[in-house]
């Protein structure tokens, strides 16, 4: 048996047990059967198989098409016909006639012509002769109507004074946000035209605003949430911002102009710079300094510290993460620091300290410029400058496996190396300075200054701690210095008072070893009060929990 007949015929087997009147016709529009309730509601009326659709119902056109009504025996049907294919083609077509049709679509639109009634906007319907075929209750309370009916059927013109919906429907054009006058009010008018089939049927009408009033209400409404939000992006801007220029960073030796003329050069182009200083040289300081000098000034400066973080949130940190992602993942997902430092500078302080697995996902993120978050499905590009700072000999590091060399070149582009203080004594004194009026301004202490022994004292130390020490002891002297504001030797650390010698300089380095045995045993008393709970020990101690872990680490202390 033919495929293509063996299908028809199981679909004219199939149509049987359908309640709906069908019929089937084959590609030439000629009948060739229909289903026992066709047979019932067509019988009487005439002998359908064989003959061509439009014969019994001209109102079908060659192409399918649905919604033809038909009246059979004085009642109302549609007509909706249907293409039948297989795989080769349209082999034929369904009409199925639906007595239903016409009350469930008269019901929606009573539905939907009750709701539009009941809705609070003004809004008026013409057809393509500018009559009224819909008027909304809140418009005819504004026009004064006793209701909506008295004003279907007539000219828009009769209705509305001043309406221009009749000359909408003869331009075609739409009129957005008209003025016009309704009864004493000045009312904002929006007008539609409505096509169909690329003739226009008719316009709608639309009042935004009852009252010009409202409008302006709105304006000025707007007007303060646009002056709200500018501030809370620049506030944003502020906190995100580089807060230090070249101006902030204080002296005037050759060493630290050097530096300083280097890192301005660099800040205005788009390379990956490195900084390179001991402990407490402003390796920070210079971040903010280059961010701010360069193109991307007004995008967000994005500090990230890698030895602060856990190891095991540096990658969330870093690239963020989609909702679900992992047991404890925020609703919604979070963005990493290269999302938020989109358009600006990524600052990676201490890049020493990133762990090797880190290191890899990093110079994958920097060679293909962009990041996949965690649990994400798609990568995302990203325009971030990066900054990186490290008190270690990457180098040396990367001679001992402890640091990939592809990712050293990648990031010592431009490498910026700070002196420390020790090498730039003509500074001391400058730096001090700026620091006590710092100071005072937070301590509240007006005219602080320091004796010429301090000055001395402070210009004979090494600085082992930089200008992060220096500021320390600065602090600490201010806090117990008498009413005259002055600072004398006395109120320095007790290392100062016992001599300016090369002795005494040995004795700051063996300070250093006592405070480190100091620290030790800290931990180590903080452990044992803890039963060896880590977190519990670092909230003890005042220190983030990855903190601990590395001092415990540094000193070899372990828990058993």
């Amino acid at each position: 048996m033919n495929a293509r007949l063996g299908y028809h015929l199981e679909f004219e087997h199939l149509i049987q047990y359908v309640q709906y009147p069908m019929l089937i016709a084959n590609r030439q529009g000629v009948i060739t059967s229909c289903n026992n309730a066709a047979s019932k509601l067509l019988e009487s009326q005439i002998e359908m198989t064989g003959k061509h659709v439009q014969e019994i119902f001209p109102e079908l056109s060659e192409q399918p098409k649905s919604n033809v009504q038909v009246s059979i025996d004085g009642k109302s049907y549609a007509l909706i016909q249907f293409p039948l294919h297989d795989k080769r083609g349209q082999i034929g077509s369904l009409i199925m006639m639906d007595d239903q049709f016409h009350e469930l679509l008269r019901q929606a639109v009573d539905t939907y012509e009750t709701a539009l009634m009941d809705l609070s906007e003004c809004i008026l319907g013409v057809d393509e002769k500018g009559h009224v075929n819909f008027l909304s209750r809140s418009y005819a309370n504004l026009l004064g109507l006793p209701d909506s009916d008295s004003a279907i059927g007539k000219h828009c013109t009769e209705v509305v004074k001043n309406t221009r919906m009749h000359k909408v429907i003869k331009t075609g054009k739409p009129e957005i946000g008209h003025l016009m006058d309704i009864n004493d009010k000045t009312v904002l008018a929006t007008r539609i035209p409505r096509f169909e089939n690329g003739q226009i049927i008719g316009a709608i009408g639309k009042i935004m605003f009852h009252d010009v009033d409202e409008f302006k209400a709105l304006a000025t409404q707007v007007q303060e949430m646009e002056t709200k939000i500018e501030f809370y992006e620049q506030e944003i801007k502020r906190i995100q911002g580089a807060k230090f220029s070249f101006k902030s960073i204080i002296g005037n030796s050759n060493k630290i102009k050097d530096v300083k003329s280097n890192a301005e050069k660099v800040a205005k182009s788009r390379s990956t710079v490195l900084i390179k200083g001991e402990t407490g040289t402003g390796k920070e300081l210079f971040a903010h300094a280059i961010h701010l000098a360069s193109p991307r000034s007004a995008g967000p400066f994005i500090p990230l510290n890698c030895a602060a973080i856990p190891k095991d949130l540096l990658e969330a940190e870093l690239f963020g993460y989609e909702s679900g992602a992992f047991t404890g993942a925020k609703e919604g997902g979070k963005p990493g620091k290269f999302e938020l430092a989109k358009n600006g500078t990524l600052f990676l302080d201490e890049i020493g300290d990133l762990p090797l697995d880190m290191q890899a996902k990093l110079l994958r993120a920097l060679e293909r410029k962009e990041i996949d978050r965690i649990g994400g499905t798609s990568s995302k590009k990203i325009d971030v400058r990066i900054i990186a700072a490290t008190n270690k000999d990457l180098w040396e590091m990367t001679q001992q496996g402890n640091f990939r060399e592809d990712l050293y070149y990648r990031l010592n582009v431009f490498m910026i190396e700070i002196p420390p203080l020790r090498e730039r004594k003509e500074d001391v004194i400058p730096i001090a300075t700026h620091l006590i009026d710092k100071l005072s301004k937070e301590i509240g202490l007006i005219g602080a200054s320091m004796s010429e022994d301090v000055k001395h004292a402070l210009m004979d130390y090494s600085w082992p701690g930089n200008i992060r020490e220096l500021e320390n002891v600065l602090e600490r002297s201010m806090n117990v210095v008498e009413d005259s504001g002055t600072i004398e030797m006395r109120h320095l650390p007790v290392y100062f008072r016992k001599g300016r010698s090369r002795d005494a300089m040995d004795g700051v380095y063996s300070l250093k070893e006592q405070m480190e045995s100091t620290e030790k045993r800290a931990i180590m008393k903080a452990l044992k009060k803890s039963d060896g709970n880590k977190n519990e020990a670092a909230k003890r101690l005042g220190i983030h929990r990855a903190s601990l872990y590395r001092k415990m680490e540094k000193y070899e202390i372990s828990v058993h």
